[in-house]
Parts: C-alpha cells; sequence; structure tokens
C-alpha cells in the first residue's frame, strides 16, 4: 500500500478500554515506524508486506516502552497505583503478542524468528545500561548512544531484509532519526521535574555538579525549585535543543544526496515535524 496508516491501525490493538483507563501508555514511535515503512515500501519484494511489518514492529516496540513504565519496586500500597503497574505488565506483554499473531496467521514465521532475536538484543541492552545506571558509572554521552541503540534495536534488525542499494543506508539514516526523536523527548523530560531521573539531563549534570547538588540530585523527592536551577544553572534544557539542531542539520544533508527512487525527498519530509518543532517559540528562546 501506498498511504501511510500504521498508527491508525495500531490504534485498535494499543488503545484497549480497560488498559487506557487504568494506566498510562509510552508514545507511539512514530519516527522510527515511518522511517521503516518508507524504506519497505520502496523493496521491490517486500513492499506488499511493508504495511505488516511496519506495523508488527511498532507494537512490540510499544509493548517494551510499556514494560519500561513498570517501577522497579512495589512498594506502593495505593490499590490504583498497584492496579496501575500490574496493567503496564499485562499490557507490554499483550502487545507484543499480537506480533506472534499477526505474523503467524500471515505465514511470516522467519520475521518472528528475525523479530525475537531482536528483542532479547534490545533486552540484553537494557540490563546492561541499567546496571551503568545503579551503578552511577555512565556518562552523558553514553547514555545518549546507548539508549539510541536500544530504541533502534528493533528497527535494525531489518537491515538483513533491505536490497543492497539502501540497506548500507538503513542503519545511519535509523540512528539519526532516532536520536532527533529522543532529544525531543529528553527535551520534554528537561521541563517536568518529575522525570528528571535517568534523563539526559542528570547524568549531564552529575559529571559537573558540586557536592550539594549533587545530593539534591539523588533525593527521591528533590525540590523542584533547586532542580530547576540546577537545570538552568547547566543549561539542560538549551544544550537539548543544540543536540537537535546539530542533529537535524546532519540528517537533512544525509537525506539531499539520497535519491533512491525519491526516497530521499519522502525522508525529509518524514523529518519536518522536527524542524517546525525547533523553529517554535520555546525552542527559539532556548528554555
Amino acid at each position: 500500500m501506498n498511504s501511510y496508516r500504521i498508527p491508525e491501525i495500531a490504534r485498535k490493538y494499543i488503545e484497549h478500554d480497560m488498559i487506557m483507563k487504568h494506566t498510562e501508555l509510552p508514545s507511539f514511535p512514530e519516527y522510527r515506524t515511518r522511517v521503516l515503512y518508507a524504506f519497505l515500501n520502496k523493496h521491490s519484494a517486500l513492499s506488499g508486506y511493508s504495511e505488516l511489518y511496519t506495523l508488527v514492529t511498532s507494537l512490540v516496540q510499544v509493548g517494551l516502552d510499556t514494560h519500561d513504565l513498570v517501577s522497579i519496586t512495589n512498594d506502593s500500597k495505593e490499590h490504583k497505583a498497584a492496579r496501575s503497574r500490574q496493567l503496564k505488565v499485562l499490557a507490554g506483554d499483550y502487545y507484543s503478542s499480537r506480533f506472534y499473531y499477526l505474523l503467524s496467521h500471515a505465514g511470516q514465521i522467519d520475521l518472528v524468528g528475525l523479530l525475537s532475536g531482536a528483542i532479547c538484543e534490545a533486552n540484553r541492552l537494557k540490563m546492561n545500561l541499567y546496571l551503568k545506571m545503579k551503578q552511577l558509572k555512565l556518562t552523558a554521552d553514553e547514555y545518549m548512544r546507548q539508549t539510541i541503540q536500544i530504541k533502534a534495536q528493533l528497527f535494525l534488525s531489518f537491515a538483513a531484509l533491505l536490497e543492497e542499494g539502501v540497506s548500507a543506508l538503513w542503519p545511519e539514516i535509523l540512528n539519526l532519526f532516532t536520536r532527533c526523536e529522543l532529544l525531543v523527548q529528553e527535551i520534554g523530560r528537561a521541563e517536568i521535574s518529575q522525570q528528571f531521573k535517568d534523563s539526559w539531563g542528570f547524568w549531564h549534570v552529575l559529571q559537573s555538579c558540586t557536592k550539594e547538588e549533587k545530593k539534591v540530585l539523588q533525593q527521591e523527592e528533590p525540590d523542584p525549585a533547586k532542580l530547576r536551577s540546577i537545570w538552568l544553572k547547566y543549561k539542560v534544557t538549551a544544550q537539548l535543543y543544540d543536540m537537535l539542531d546539530s542533529c537535524l542539520k546532519e540528517l537533512q544533508d544525509k537525506l539531499q544526496h539520497l535519491d533512491a527512487e525519491k526516497l530521499g525527498k519522502e525522508l525529509l519530509s518524514i523529518g519536518e515535524p522536527i524542524r517546525r518543532y525547533l523553529n517554535s517559540p520555546g525552542a527559539t528562546q532556548g528554555i
């Protein structure tokens, strides 16, 4: 199919009444999904499966991201919070199970194996990252690099299926789109004090802050005003905007030299919302 409608199709699997009522869900992996669909849709042999392959990959990613929202501890005695935690676990399993169901019914067993291997690798990478986080042995650059690697892992597995003309381009273009997507998310987290833990800003500040500032960062519920002051001192949000601007320029430069059956033009249009985001009033003020 030529029209992109993956989020619309995915919605009927994701927006389950009980899940939506009792717990929050992660963002849909829009950029990675659109880029994968664009590449598969240009494939001479796989274009007929571009919608199915992209759909199941997005559902698996939502499942993995939903599991990531489950708190590490289960100390909460409040019934609503406990139910939300349980539903995140069940929802993540449910979304992931849809990928097996859809592919098996379509007779695409080989892709089940391909994505299953990618899931295992993504989980392995997460465990390594969480261990470094727990030990506070992580730099801001390492956090960014490893998080991008985790987010891109499912989609990266399609490199083996792409045609020779574009397969070499896939990892770099996917990495750049994933980096842009992550930076937009990190900017949003930088503006919400409750989401500072284990963000890029947290690791960036931890590398340079004073002992007193480190105490604030390591508190379970730090004073929002103090945290905001630290974020401003170390220019967390402004640096994230600068990183996003550099990433977008690198991506646009890469795509302008790509002309594989108008694929470059299509990919540039996918990145257009990022450009508009950077030109928004909040971005230009660097807040």
